[in-house]
């Protein structure tokens, strides 16, 4: 599962952090989800940068992580504090977001400067450090600020590797950062390496409507599946 989502996010430019933690959480269970895909990210995405490197738009992503940095330290911190009822509830609800947010700015189309994406970016580094999913933000959010092709999934993955490290460093003050959650995110992060490479010999053949209206419907699924189940324990 973890080489298939590497690839899928290779061509998509997300959807690792989206349908990994539908395998996890029945595995590990709810609270070290985010923290192992953290770590696990970062080695996919470090990947990713590599493979895509010449495409880096560095301007817009040094943007990005100062927007981004302060409110990620927040959001990182806030999910240290939930039960795993709650962490399971937060997952859920943001891999519902995810997908109805992406169909509703697909739909209607939007285009943002410098200011609109440190702005958003801001948003981006709060949701992003205390849950999985939010992948798919960051991408509109550099489509919309004119990149294209190559170059978002090549920004995208530098952005993730810096933001990962902050959450990394985050989870590992709080205690959250356990050698179980550290040996299982690295085991995920060496098997996705090939993903990327594999990606970068696809990602102008595939047809990405297809295996994106596939993935939203998987992470919907998955997202109501954990939602209901985190309402259960509650109650």
């Amino acid at each position: 599962m973890a080489v298939f989502t590497s690839l899928i996010g290779g061509i998509a430019g997300y959807g690792t952090g989206a349908l990994m933690p539908l395998v996890l959480v029945p595995i590990v269970g709810p609270e070290p989800v985010v923290p192992i895909i953290a770590i696990s990210a970062t080695l996919t995405n470090l990947s990713r940068s590599l493979a895509f490197r010449g495409a880096i738009d560095w301007r817009r992503a040094k943007l990005v992580v100062l927007a981004a940095f302060p409110t990620c330290i927040l959001g990182a911190w806030g999910y240290t504090l939930l039960s795993g009822p709650g962490a399971m509830l937060l997952i859920g609800s943001m891999l519902v977001a995810v997908v109805v947010l992406r169909r509703l700015v697909g739909r209607h189309g939007f285009q943002v400067g410098d200011r609109g994406l440190a702005v958003g970016a801001c948003g981006w580094g709060l949701v992003v450090g205390g849950t999985n999913g939010a992948g798919v933000i960051i991408i509109m959010l550099l489509v919309a600020a004119g990149l294209t092709g190559a170059a978002v999934i090549a920004t995208d993955a530098v952005l993730s590797v810096v933001i990962g490290l902050v959450r990394l460093a985050v989870f590992g003050v709080a205690g959250v950062a356990t050698a179980k959650v550290i040996a299982v995110a690295l085991l995920i992060g060496v098997v996705t390496l090939p993903g990327a490479f594999l990606a970068r010999l696809v990602v102008e053949r595939l047809p990405i409507h297809v295996h994106t209206a596939v993935l939203d419907v998987v992470v919907l699924i998955g997202g109501v599946v954990m939602i209901v189940g985190a309402v259960g324990k509650m109650g």
